[in-house]
Order: structure tokens, then sequence, then C-alpha cells
């Protein structure tokens, strides 16, 4: 309680800069609304970046499998991560680091995998696979089956559409893999998404996983497959809280009620402009890019605090959830989460304010999402914050005293991507006509709507408007 107490009033110090200044907030647009995106081919600086981040790709990947490991020289994989490697590798190869023998080798080697490895209960991939062995794992990389992650699968089903639209001759080897996995206790009728764990007795237990952010990226890589995903699509249930200046969006299903914290990062919406944009239209619409108006104000607001936490502080601010050089290895450095801004805690909910960080994940992708002359500040600090036979670091601690010395798959992929995006734009092609071996049989396998466990009728796509109101503009 005597912890509680004292956060309650470090997050009241934290916020006392917008509370004292709240009447002269104003109203208006934001400045991240007239931000443009940056675009062009990359400088020497840049293409040297993308070099430094591909090093941690050379150094980790696992020839047996074709996998790579998501943290430095620890064989230990999971599915968000093999979809950072995907991502990192048309990095590569698109920005003319690595030769097109290299990406088909890499490309066919890893379908292999995925066609070969086992799935949990034979249900779906697993949370974590060995990545030299291609055994399913436990988090402590022993042999084993621990659950199935929709988080996790959404972000590796984006990518895997990604690349079947860039290269078609891997599409079958893809379309195969996605045949094998049994959707029905993933995503029920009303479109709601799912993971599986085990009890202590061994019993699979199917709760539903997202929050505000993640869950809506994550369901779109299933809308790309066919599957409706109305609820999980939605933003709702949410509500706004003030800092500094902005009307923050936060999922307001209580953490001590779901067991789920309620994390706002920067990760998810800057993955979510990167791979999808915020276009808009019938054309948008047809390659699941619905939502943009509020996907983007929401984007918009998560930077503008960002930006603005800066102004008063002086305190560079790029919040992700990112891994860590000692224990306890991983934290959700957040906006706000938890009923706390500037939040930074443990997957058990520990507050660890000490590990507050840029993310350098995220501020490349602030950089190139929202050009300013805040990002070109992240960026000055950012770009030579590598080790360059390792690639790059994976956050600055806010403290001063240094780099995060941990390297992952998922900060130097997601690196590679936002360089990738400022050369060719949105990654996946709105519009985009697929006719592929999954888009002829699926509706034989799940029936004419990829029905879902549930069965019942189609669902209804959700609206652009659907997050009007609570002070966010239709």
């Amino acid at each position: 309680m005597k912890a509680g107490f004292a956060r309650l009033l470090l997050a009241a110090a934290l916020c006392s800069p917008l509370l004292a200044s709240a009447a002269q907030c104003g109203h208006g647009t934001m400045p991240a609304e007239r931000y443009a995106q940056r675009a062009g081919a990359l400088t020497e600086q840049e293409h040297n970046m993308a070099r430094i981040a591909w090093k941690y790709f050379e150094n980790n990947y696992q020839p047996q499998t074709g996998l790579v490991n998501a943290v430095d020289s620890y064989p230990s994989t999971t599915m968000w991560d093999t979809a950072s490697y995907l991502g990192a590798l048309v990095a590569a190869h698109e920005l003319g680091l690595v030769n097109r023998q290299v990406l088909d080798e890499r490309l066919g080697a890893i379908i292999r995998t995925f066609n070969a490895m086992g799935f949990f209960r034979d249900e779906l991939p697993n949370k974590v696979y060995n990545a030299k062995t291609m055994e399913k794992a436990d988090y402590a990389n022993k042999p084993g089956e621990i659950g199935f992650s929709a988080i996790d699968l959404g972000r590796l089903l984006i990518w895997l559409q990604i690349i079947k639209d860039r290269y078609p001759q891997h599409a079958e080897g893809i379309d195969r893999f996605v045949m094998r996995w049994k959707f029905d206790n993933v995503v029920d009728r009303n479109g709601m998404l799912y993971g599986a764990s085990l009890s202590p007795e061994q019993k699979v237990q199917y709760v539903q996983e997202g929050r505000l952010g993640y869950e809506e990226y994550a369901a779109r890589g299933f809308d790309l497959w066919g599957f409706g995903t109305a609820q999980a699509s939605a933003p709702e249930p949410y509500e706004t809280i003030p800092i500094y200046c902005i009307e923050i969006p936060y999922d307001s299903r209580d953490p001590r009620k779901y067991s789920q914290h309620n994390y706002v990062v920067s990760e998810s919406y800057v993955l979510d402009g990167i791979e999808f944009g915020w276009a808009t239209g019938p054309e948008a619409a047809s390659a699941g890019m619905r939502g943009a108006h509020w996907r983007r104000d929401f984007a918009n607001r998560v930077y503008q605090a960002q930006e603005n936490r800066y102004q008063a502080t002086g305190i560079l601010t790029a919040r992700s959830e990112h891994q860590l050089d000692q224990e306890p290895y991983f934290v959700y450095d957040t906006v706000y989460t938890d009923g706390y801004p500037w939040n930074t805690i443990t997957e058990p909910g520990k507050y660890v304010p000490q590990f507050a960080a840029v993310s350098l994940k995220a501020a490349l992708g602030m950089w190139v999402l929202w050009k300013s002359d805040y990002t070109d500040r992240l960026f000055a600090y950012i770009a030579d914050k590598h080790e360059k036979d390792k690639g790059y670091y994976e956050a600055m601690l806010e403290s001063g005293k240094g780099p995060i010395k941990a390297f992952t798959a998922n900060n130097n992929g997601i690196m590679l991507e936002a360089l990738l995006y400022k050369v060719k734009g949105t990654l996946l092609a709105p519009g985009k006509q697929r006719r592929g071996l999954w888009e002829q049989h699926a509706a034989k396998v799940y029936g004419a709507d990829v029905r879902t466990r549930f069965g019942g009728p189609p669902q209804p796509v959700a609206a652009d408007s659907g997050a009007c109101g609570k002070g966010v503009p239709c």
C-alpha cells in the first residue's frame, strides 16, 4: 500500500506540468496531424544503419532451420520475432544488402521449417521454438509446448501476406503452412482473438488476448486471411486520459479484473503505420485497412504526447516494450498503463522506473512516420547507438546511464522495416488481388465465409467511424 501511495504521488508529479497548464492546452489540431512521412532514397548514413541492423541477422541465423534467434546468441524464438525477421529479410533485399539468391534461399529454408514444425496440440504454432532444432519449447528453451499467442500469430500472418504479395513464387509454400492451422479456437464468431496456455494441471485454457493497439494490429493479420475480426478490430472498449495536453486512448478493461496490462506504447501504432498505412477509401478497405481514421488519430496522439513530454521536460521520449541486459530481462515501458502515465513495469506488474528508456525501434519508426524537428533529434540521438559487429542496442536509458546492451531480432528487424518504409512507402499493397492456394481452398476447409468454431452468419465489418466521440474525431 505504501508503495502504491508513493507511485500515486509520482504519477501526480509526472502529470503536474500538464495539469498546471491544462487551461493553456487549448484546442485545435495537433502538430502531429500536419507532419508528413519521410520518403526517398536512403542517405549514406541511413544505408549504413541498415547494414549494421542486418548484421544481427547474419550473426543469429540458424541454417539448419532457417530461423533466427530472437535474442543474440540464444537459440530461441517466437512467431512475433520470426515475423520481425521476415521483415528484416525483405528489407535487406530491397535495400540492396543481400541479393535475390540469398533472399530465396532464406525464404525457402524457413518455409520448409514452417511446413515441418510441430504445433501446440496440433492446432497452431507454439509460443516458443528452439531456433536451432525446430522443437517446441518453453520460455527457458526446454522442450515442451506451452500454448499459442493470437497476437504473435497475427503479426506473422501480416508478414506472410506481405511476402506472398511481393514474392509470389513463395506463396504456395506459405499457403500450405497456413492451411495446416486450425483456427477454431483462436477467433470466435464475434471476431474476438484468443490465445492458449496450459493450467498447472496441463489443461488447455483459451483466454481473450490483446489490448488497444496490439489487439487491433494483430486482428489485421487474421483479417487479411479472410477471418472476420469485428470485435478485435474495433477500438472499443476504451477511455482517454490527458497526458501533456493530449487525450491518450487506453483500453478500459480493468487490469485488476482481467490480469492483462492495458499498456499504451509506440510499437503497435508504428507497425500499423509502416505496414498498413492510413489510407482511406474502398481500395484500402478491401485490403484489410479499415479504420484508418481512428487508427491514424490514435497514433498521432501517442506520438504527440511523447513530443510534448520532451518539450516540457527535455527528456527524449520514445516508449515501447523492450528487452533488458539484466533481470527482469523484459519491461513494458509505456506512455500509460494500469492507471499511471510513463509507467515502466515488468510482466507481473512490478514498477521499475530505472529501466525507462528511448527505444531505438520506436524512435526510428516515429522518425519515418512523423517528419518533425523532434524526430530529427531522436534520429541524431540513436543513429550511432550500435556495435557494428552485432547490430543496434535495444534502447538508451532515460537516466543517462548508457545503452541497454541487448541485441534482438525485433528491434533490429523493425528498424530495417522503418528504413524500407522510407524508400518504398507502405509495405502492404492496398487493393492487391489474391488468388492463391489459400484463396482457392480456404472456403472448402472453413466454409464459405471462412467461419470460426462457432459458425454463424458473416460478421459485420468494423466501420471507420467506430471510434468517434470521446474527444476523437470521426
